[in-house]
């Protein structure tokens, strides 16, 4: 083995805390000083409350805590919009034909149609101009748009 290459160990180095604790150990440092130690450590403590932040890692997180929280918000008030009995056909997207029928039958949005519906498909067979392939293509796009069909409109009459 070479000679004086390893560095001079300290058996008597002297390690401080933060909170004022101290004691002796092994080290190649004659003095070594800590933040955290077995008696202010909140797992060796049991102080689940006290949280050490360092450089404001427990900032941040709260801070993505609140934009994640401000996103399932608005997420949910997007989705609950999309699904509003008081959107207008037009905002579905549907056909310009099957619109101006709907209107021409004094229906101007989703809740009106789902009203209809309620009584079944027949209720709408009867407007003037709307056919069967219409109407499917209506409850179609009404399913798409996430739109909770009656269960009397579920049911296919011949």
């Amino acid at each position: 083995m070479k000679k004086d290459i390893h560095p001079v160990f300290y058996s008597d180095a002297k390690v401080t805390c933060a909170c004022g604790n101290t004691w002796i150990t092994g080290s190649t440092k004659k003095e070594i000083r800590t933040e955290v130690c077995s008696k202010c450590h909140p797992f060796f403590t049991g102080e689940a409350q006290r949280l050490i932040d360092i450089e404001g890692q427990v900032d941040r997180f709260y801070k993505k805590l609140e934009i994640r929280k401000k996103h399932v918000e608005e997420t949910k008030k997007r989705r609950e919009a999309r699904t509003s009995p008081e959107r207008t056909l037009e905002d579905l997207g549907l056909p310009k034909r099957l619109i101006e029928i709907l209107n021409a039958a004094g229906m101007q949005n989703a809740g009106q149609v789902l009203k209809k519906l309620e009584a079944g498909e027949s209720g709408l067979l009867e407007i003037e101009g709307l056919g069967r392939k219409s109407l499917i293509d209506l409850k179609k796009k009404l399913r798409q748009e996430g739109y909770q069909l009656p269960p009397a409109a579920e049911e296919i009459q011949v």
